[in-house]
């Protein structure tokens, strides 16, 4: 069943790139952008990231955390991460239940959804044609920041 603006995210708990476990609960009180996407270091995928990477300044002091979710494993997250000098979180969701969880399961990859989650725990946004390359200021634009 698709998620929606209302909904409530569904809780996570998952290793990121540096092999800490990180939980949605973490961020209570903070915005979320979860955004997922299929592959690490794939052309659209690059481009996503680095949007993300390239709009720090947009995003400083406004209590939003950027999280993004691939089936890749630690050791993908931590080169693609490396190579594009990225400055956010890559969560491994290797067993592709967080995939699940949210709907965005694109038969073995995660479908390019963009979940953005307040900080009581409620969608405030779903993204489903996302523009790589300008994805993360159209987030922004689109939560009126």
């Amino acid at each position: 069943m698709a998620l929606s603006v209302g909904d409530t995210a569904p809780a996570f708990t998952v290793k990121d790139t540096n092999g800490n476990t990180v939980s949605l609960s973490d961020y209570a009180g903070k915005t979320v952008v979860l955004y997922f996407y299929p592959k690490d270091d794939t052309p659209g995928c690059t481009k996503q990231a680095c949007s993300f990477r390239d709009a720090t300044e947009q995003y400083q002091g406004k209590d939003i955390v950027v999280l993004g979710v691939s089936k890749d494993d630690q050791g993908s997250h931590q080169q693609f991460a490396q190579k594009y000098n990225l400055n956010f979180p890559l969560l491994a969701d290797t067993d592709g239940s967080l995939i699940k969880a949210y709907d965005v399961d694109g038969g073995g990859y995660a479908k390019r959804v963009t979940y953005v989650i307040d900080g009581t725990g409620k969608i405030i946004h779903v993204d489903a044609s996302v523009n790589t390359g300008s994805h993360a200021s159209d987030v922004l634009a689109a939560i009126g920041m």
